[in-house]
């Protein structure tokens, strides 16, 4: 009766699994939503969304994108895998209102397939200004850098020699970094037929398109509110990938939304610049606390797991490593300040050293991704005070009478163990001390030390004894 159970058991238990295994088809299309700011989390979520499509035989993968553009390292971390993948990589810029600004316009550039919700817009993908009130359309317009008929001849009509004109560090740079993103997105606009004169205006000059002029300048391929509309949209297309035609069928497809998993969403905690940069902190303070105070064993756990945290937070962001220079020695300045007599000048410095570096420490013109300044400086106002409270409860410590040694024993109370005039023996402190009294002592009688001979006290009655 019991194997006859068992193995009804086992039997209904591989029947479940079989049900399960056969109602669990693999998705056509899986959907990636992308709803803020590109960073590290966002271009791992999609890196391994990608990959998860490979291996799941999945036809297609959707990225549904609202963003106002983020860190040009994790952007092109995205562009890569779409690049590389083998599968059409569809991007979507939905819901109505949403945006797919600067980074989010290099990224519906790579993708095989684009298409905007009404009422949605892109562009504005200058990835830094110039210089001080100085765009790249600004300085193209004002004919700098360039010839100029007007500019080359003198009031008779005479030519003038060619006199470059000093180009500073900072504009030099600025060029750099624009023509490097032109030709980022003029090489993806030209591999995938889309419109490349605009894509350098909306570097250049910070161009933006609506989705109704996005698919006039041929920017987009379509114009679909959801996901359905998306796919009737796709129904029939053929779309190239390497070299090769793939012709979609859309009609049926089963579309699966990828979740964000414990990882990604770790990730993004840890990546935002105001945690890291407080993991950070928090390691420091807990291994200084570890070294001043060895078996504390807590502080040393805690901070150095955070330090480990905060290292590789920093890693994938970018990191001005003057800035952590800068936080190490104000921090380093600040302990010091406490074993060393420098009347607070270790102290102020470590404390303007360590402003500096956090305020430096994020190099980046992205919003989302650099270190608040409110929390800046009340992490440096933080600094201060206990820095300040360590001098004052210093200084009050040197104004208090000693309260061991021998200058402790000047002043305080003894008592006579038997009658004598001269030497004699009397209780201080609890110990027995030779003593010397300038006038007759009686046993039990209360004496006061004036001073101190080697081992000998110099006595005298308490007056003050009533």
């Amino acid at each position: 009766m019991r194997y006859q159970i068992l193995a009804t058991s086992v039997l209904l238990i591989l029947l479940g699994v079989h049900v399960i295994g056969q109602e669990r088809q693999p998705a056509d299309a899986l959907l990636l939503e992308v709803d803020g700011a590109i960073g590290p989390a966002v271009s791992d979520f999609i890196e391994r969304g990608i990959e998860r499509a490979h291996e799941e035989g999945a036809r297609a993968v959707i990225i549904r994108l609202d963003t106002p553009g983020g860190l040009d390292t994790s952007m092109r971390v995205i562009i890569k895998s779409i690049l590389a993948s083998s599968l059409p990589v569809i991007v979507h810029v939905a819901p109505s209102g949403a945006r797919a600004a600067s980074a989010g316009t290099y990224i519906l550039y790579a993708s095989h397939f684009a298409a905007m919700a009404p009422a949605t817009n892109l562009g504005a993908a200058t990835p830094v200004p110039i210089g001080p009130g100085m765009t790249p359309s600004q300085e193209d317009r004002s004919g700098k850098g360039k010839d100029s008929d007007d500019a080359d001849r003198s009031a008779d009509g005479d030519e003038k020699p060619e006199v470059e004109d000093p180009v500073s560090a900072q504009k030099a740079m600025g060029r750099k970094v624009i023509n490097d993103a032109v030709a980022y997105i003029r090489g993806l606009a030209e591999l995938r037929g889309r419109n490349a004169e605009w894509a350098e205006q909306a570097v250049r000059g910070g161009a933006s398109l609506s989705a109704e002029e996005a698919l006039a300048k041929n920017v987009i391929e379509a114009i679909a509110e959801d996901v359905d509309e998306l796919l009737a949209a796709l129904d029939g297309r053929t779309i190239v990938i390497r070299d090769s035609e793939h012709r979609l069928d859309t009609g049926s497809w089963r579309v699966e939304t990828v979740v964000p998993d414990w990882r990604t969403k770790l990730l993004a905690v840890i990546t935002n610049p105001n945690v890291a940069y407080m993991l950070m902190l928090l390691g420091i303070y807990g291994i200084f606390f570890e070294l001043y105070n060895p078996g504390a064993i807590v502080p040393g756990v805690v901070g150095a797991i955070a330090l480990v945290l905060a290292l590789y937070a920093l890693h994938v962001l970018p990191v001005n490593y003057a800035g952590v220079a800068l936080i190490l020695i104000g921090i380093s300045l600040m302990v010091a300040e406490l074993f060393m007599p420098s009347f607070g000048a270790l102290g102020v410095g470590g404390v303007v050293s360590f402003i500096i570096g956090s305020i430096i420490l994020i190099d980046t013109d992205v919003e989302a991704y650099t270190v608040s300044m409110p929390l800046v400086a009340t992490v440096g106002v933080v600094a201060g005070v206990m820095f300040s409270a360590t001098i004052l409860i210093a200084m009050r410590q040197r104004r208090r009478p000693v309260v061991s040694g021998r200058e402790e024993m000047v002043g305080a109370r003894a008592e006579a163990l038997a009658s004598f005039s001269g030497s004699g023996r009397v209780r201080a402190h609890g110990e027995i001390w030779s003593a010397h009294a300038s006038e007759p002592v009686e046993l039990g009688q209360r004496l006061r030390i004036k001073s101190i001979d080697g081992l000998v006290l110099e006595v005298e009655p308490d007056r003050e004894e009533k």
